[in-house]
């Protein structure tokens, strides 16, 4: 429950930073995420760093963030203060969690599937050797996040075996 929670949460957090809706993303993370879902909306927002975009690129990018801004609903805070007000409560309910949990989950589903579409017809403005580069670049970090999840999991045996051992 807590890496649903989580999830929903960063990546809202990552779309009202998309969406102009937060001034600074550093400020609004919260203590309850999981780093590497922050990582992970990090790097989808920075997709075309280290490609080199013609101004006539870059300008039409912008233009589909803006229309993508525009069209997008704004972030319920409400429902992330209600979440809040949940987990910090005295007595955990967690039907209201679940349900809360879900009807934030639906809205997210429809802002990625919306950011997707406009991450989507951006890759299509790359020239093939842009989108050649690019590729090499996911590559290279699911390489990573895979050593990286390898090593956590490696961690984990060991530090659950060392627990064992020492019963």
């Amino acid at each position: 429950m807590r890496k649903v929670i989580a999830a929903v949460i960063a990546s809202t957090l990552a779309l009202s930073t998309i969406a102009g809706q937060a001034a600074d993303s550093s400020k609004s993370i919260s203590w309850h995420q999981d780093e590497d879902l922050i990582k992970r909306s990090s790097v989808q927002r920075h997709m075309f760093d280290g490609i080199n975009l013609t101004e006539h690129q870059r300008q039409q990018m912008r233009d589909l963030m803006q229309r993508a801004r525009h069209d997008s609903p704004p972030v319920n805070i409400s429902e992330m203060e209600t979440m809040h007000n949940l987990v910090t409560a005295e007595d955990f309910d967690e039907k209201a969690v679940k349900a809360l949990t879900e009807k934030m989950i639906q809205e997210d589903v429809s802002r990625q599937v919306e950011m997707a579409k406009v991450r989507n017809q951006m890759y299509h403005l790359l020239t093939p050797e842009q989108q050649a580069i690019l590729m090499q670049r996911h590559r290279q970090l699911m390489k990573q996040y895979r050593e990286s999840s390898e090593r956590q999991q490696v961690y984990s045996l060991q530090t659950m075996s060392s627990k064992l051992s020492n019963q």
